[in-house]
């Protein structure tokens, strides 16, 4: 059982997953992930979280995005992730409860791998042909990291809805 509530990530989800998409989309078409989307999501949690969260709760999963912003800035400082991949999980940190976080940091790991995977083989197949001017083909060992963190948000907030308290 997920720390989540149900009924959050019940609310959360139909505003979440497009956007989670539409990162997709976007950091596999042009190799970045773009601050509307960001503030898109931010926005969805300022205005759907004081409605399904306790207001304590609400309140306190703002330090959630500080943490993760402060930490994407440095990380994205030292050259190990892109601005945009710094900016989302920032964004996306106040949907996770916090007792959740072992079980994400997993989900994360098996999404990313996953999403390596088939970005890589999809490279190598006729696949490409579907959208052969997308910048991620040719974009060296640079990984579109906006698939595997919009996918872990969007699949984090499904398992929630589906084993959430």
């Amino acid at each position: 059982m997920l720390s989540i509530s149900a009924a959050a990530a019940t609310w959360f989800a139909p505003f979440v997953l497009p956007i989670c998409l539409y990162v997709c989309f976007t950091d596999m078409r042009e190799m970045r992930i773009t601050n509307q989307a960001n503030l898109a999501l931010l926005l969805v949690y300022a205005v759907v979280g004081v409605f399904v969260l306790p207001l304590d709760a609400y309140l306190w999963r703002y330090a959630h995005f500080g943490v993760a912003l402060v930490a994407g800035i440095a990380l994205n400082a030292g050259g190990v992730m892109g601005a945009g991949d710094a900016k989302f999980i920032a964004a996306a940190a106040p949907f996770i409860h916090v007792g959740d976080l072992r079980f994400l940091m997993a989900l994360g790991a098996a999404v990313t791998l996953a999403a390596f995977l088939a970005h890589r083989i999809a490279k190598m197949t006729p696949l490409r042909r579907l959208a052969p001017d997308w910048k991620s083909w040719s974009s060296g060992k640079r990984f579109p990291m906006g698939v595997a963190l919009g996918g872990t948000l969007a699949i984090y907030l499904v398992l929630g809805i589906l084993y959430g308290k």
